[in-house]
């Protein structure tokens, strides 16, 4: 027996095939649109001041939901990202 390992394709073909760093960029940039959105709605109250008090300890109000923020960008750029690319995806296989 030999200990030769056979070499795997590139899978970098797949990764431009299916146009992921696009999808990803398009997904970063709708994220972080609608993480400075909803932040601004929050901390700048243009639609009023919110309902009820509360008491945000270390941070304050603006540093609390600027993490909330970062969380909602992330998030929203992750599922954006990955439904481009099952879109993609499906495109393919129907080409193929």
């Amino acid at each position: 027996m030999t200990d030769d390992v056979p070499e795997r394709p590139p899978a970098g073909g797949l990764v431009q095939a299916l146009d992921v760093p696009r999808n990803a960029a398009i997904g970063a940039v709708v994220g972080l649109g609608l993480a400075v959105v909803a932040y601004l709605f929050r901390v700048l109250e243009l639609f009023g001041p919110f309902a009820g008090t509360r008491e945000y300890p270390v941070l304050g109000p603006e540093g609390w939901f600027l993490i909330l923020a970062f969380v909602l960008a992330s998030a929203t750029a992750l599922l954006v990202a990955t439904v481009l690319t099952l879109v993609s995806a499906y495109r393919l296989s129907k080409t193929l």
